[in-house]
C-alpha cells in the first residue's frame, strides 16, 4: 500500500496535568530549528522549560554571514510544524521546488521532476526565517523561557547542575533533564559528566561548502525557480534555492583544496565562466562572496548513546547533537524534528515518565537517523555525478513510469523519503520487495511470452 503522510497530528486538548516536572526543571540546550520546536511541544504539556542558547537572539542580531544553507522542507518537516500551528505559516514563505534543473557541462538544461505525477515539491525556505518563527512562537508559549549569549559548557549528571558561560561570568544552574539539540559539535555531547561524555564517531567529507548569491535580475528571478538548480561536475557541484526576494543562494561543495587554489579575484571568475559559463555573469558579486564567505564543514554524526542518566539530571542528545547527516537529501531539519515529535509522544505514551520516555526515543529513532545518514551520503554521488547521465535519466524515466502504473504499490525512494512519514529505516527494505516483486512479475511475463511462441510454433509444425 502508499506511504501517505501520517494523518493532521492532534492538536494540544485539556486532559490531566503532566507528572510532577523532574527536581531542577528541563532545559533545553540550543535555540536552532529542533531547540524551539521541542520547547514549545514540551511547555504545552504543562512543563516548564528554559532554553540556553551560546549566540544572541537572531532575531535581533541576524544570520550568520554564508551560514544559511536553504532549508528544504518537505512531509516530515511539515507535519512537525503542523503540530505548532506553524505548517500554513511556513509555507505560505516558502518556495515550491517540482524538481531538479540540471545545467550540465556542455549541454542543455533538463528539467528531472521529483515525483511521477509532477504534483509534488519541496519547499525552499529560509533557515532564519523559520527558526524565528518557531522561536516567536516558544517565546509566546506559557513557561518557555528563553535565554540567549549562555554557553553550557557542561552537565555534572551527578548533582544534577549546568556550567553556563555568560554575561555575568561562570555560573552554575539546577536541571534534572537536559535536552542537548546544540549541533553537531555539541558541547553538553563532550562534555555530560561524570562517567565520561556520549561517545560519537565524526566522519567528515573531504568536501567543504561555500555560499554565492545570484540576485534578482530586472526584478525577476534570473532562473526558474521552480526548481533546485544542480551543476554536477563529478566531484564536486553547485546548488541554487530560489528565495522570496527573487534571489537564489547557491552553495558550492567542493573539495576543500579547489577553495585554497582559487586565490585571486581574477582566478575565481575565470574559473566559473569556464565551469559555470551560463551563471557567472549572473553573479556581479561572486569575487566579494567568494572572498568572504567562509568555508563550512560536512560532518556525518553518529552517536549512542543518545541518553546518560545520572542521580541527579538526565541528558539526552536530538537533532545534530545526535545524529548530524550531509545536507544532500534535504532532510536534516525534517530528522530532527521528527526527534522531537518522538520525544514528545513518548512522553504521551510512558505518561510523563522522563527515564523511559527517553529510553524508548533513542531506541525508536536510532536505526532511522542511521538509515538517512546513509542515504543522503548515497545522494551526494547521485547529485554530482550521475544526474547529468542519460542512462540515469532513462532509468529515472523508468521508475516513474512503474509509480504511474503500479500506483501505491511500487513507490520512489525519493517520494518516500520527501513526500511521506515512512520511518527511514522501512525505506530500504520496501525499495528491495518491490524491486523483487516487478522483478518476478517480469520474468513471469516473460516466461508466459516464451511459452506462447512455442505454442504458435508447435500449431504452425502441426498445419498441413
Amino acid at each position: 500500500m502508499a506511504a501517505e503522510p501520517s494523518p493532521a497530528p492532534r492538536a494540544p486538548a485539556p486532559g490531566p496535568p503532566t507528572p510532577p516536572d523532574p527536581p531542577g526543571g528541563v532545559a533545553v540546550v540550543g535555540a536552532g530549528l529542533a531547540g524551539a520546536l521541542l520547547a514549545t511541544l514540551l511547555a504545552r504539556r504543562g512543563v516548564p522549560v528554559t532554553v540556553y542558547e551560546r549566540r544572541p537572539d537572531p532575531r535581533i542580531a541576524g544570520a550568520e554571514r554564508g551560514r544559511s544553507i536553504n532549508l528544504a522542507i518537505s512531509a516530515r518537516g511539515l507535519a512537525a510544524l503542523e503540530q505548532v500551528g506553524l505548517r500554513e505559516q511556513a509555507l505560505a514563505r516558502a518556495l515550491p521546488m517540482h524538481g531538479r534543473r540540471v545545467h550540465p557541462s556542455g549541454g542543455a538544461t533538463n528539467f528531472q521532476s521529483y515525483s511521477a505525477d509532477g504534483t509534488r515539491a519541496i519547499n525552499s525556505i529560509s533557515r532564519s526565517e523559520l527558526n524565528a518563527a518557531l522561536l516567536d512562537t516558544a517565546e509566546a508559549t506559557p513557561g518557555v523561557t528563553l535565554r540567549f549569549g549562555h554557553k553550557v559548557t557542561a552537565v555534572d549528571t551527578a548533582s544534577g547542575k549546568l556550567t553556563l558561560d555568560g554575561p555575568d561570568g561562570t555560573v552554575t544552574e539546577p536541571a534534572g533533564v537536559v535536552l542537548a539539540g546544540d549541533g553537531a559539535y555539541s558541547a553538553v555531547r563532550r562534555g555530560a559528566g561524570p562517567g565520561g561524555a556520549f561517545t560519537a564517531d565524526a566522519d567528515f567529507l573531504e568536501h567543504g561548502y561555500k555560499e554565492l548569491t545570484i540576485p534578482a535580475r530586472d526584478g525577476d528571478f534570473a532562473l526558474d525557480p521552480d526548481a533546485l538548480h544542480i551543476w554536477p561536475r563529478g566531484t564536486s557541484m553547485m546548488i541554487a534555492l530560489p528565495n522570496l526576494d527573487r534571489s537564489f543562494t547557491c552553495t558550492l561543495f567542493w573539495p576543500k583544496g579547489d577553495f585554497d587554489a582559487l586565490g585571486t579575484p581574477e582566478a575565481v571568475t575565470a574559473h566559473f565562466r569556464r565551469h559555470y559559463p551560463d551563471v557567472a555573469e549572473l553573479m556581479p558579486d561572486l569575487t566579494d562572496d567568494f572572498a568572504h564567505n567562509p568555508v563550512g564543514s560536512l560532518v556525518t554524526v553518529r552517536a549512542w548513546p543518545w541518553v546518560r542518566a545520572g542521580e541527579g539530571a538526565t541528558v539526552a542528545l536530538l537533532g545534530d547533537a545526535a545524529h548530524a547527516i550531509v545536507p544532500f537529501f534535504g532532510q536534516g531539519a525534517n530528522c530532527a524534528f521528527e526527534d522531537c515529535i518522538e520525544i514528545d509522544r513518548c512522553l504521551d505514551e510512558t505518561d510523563g515518565d522522563w527515564a523511559a520516555a527517553l529510553e524508548r526515543y533513542q531506541e525508536r529513532r536510532k536505526a532511522n537517523t542511521d538509515a538517512i545518514a546513509e542515504m543522503a551520503l548515497e545522494n551526494f554521488v547521485e547529485m554530482r555525478d550521475k544526474v547529468a547521465s542519460p542512462v540515469f535519466r532513462a532509468r529515472q524515466a523508468a521508475v516513474h513510469a512503474l509509480e504511474r502504473r503500479l500506483a501505491g504499490r511500487y513507490v520512489s525512494r525519493y517520494e518516500l523519503v520527501s513526500f511521506s512519514t515512512l520511518p527511514y529505516a522501512e525505506i530500504p527494505a520496501r525499495i528491495r520487495r518491490q524491486n523483487l516483486a516487478v522483478a518476478g512479475t517480469a520474468a513471469a511475463g516473460a516466461v508466459l511470452a516464451a511459452g506462447a511462441v512455442r505454442a504458435l510454433r508447435g500449431r504452425a509444425r502441426r498445419r498441413p
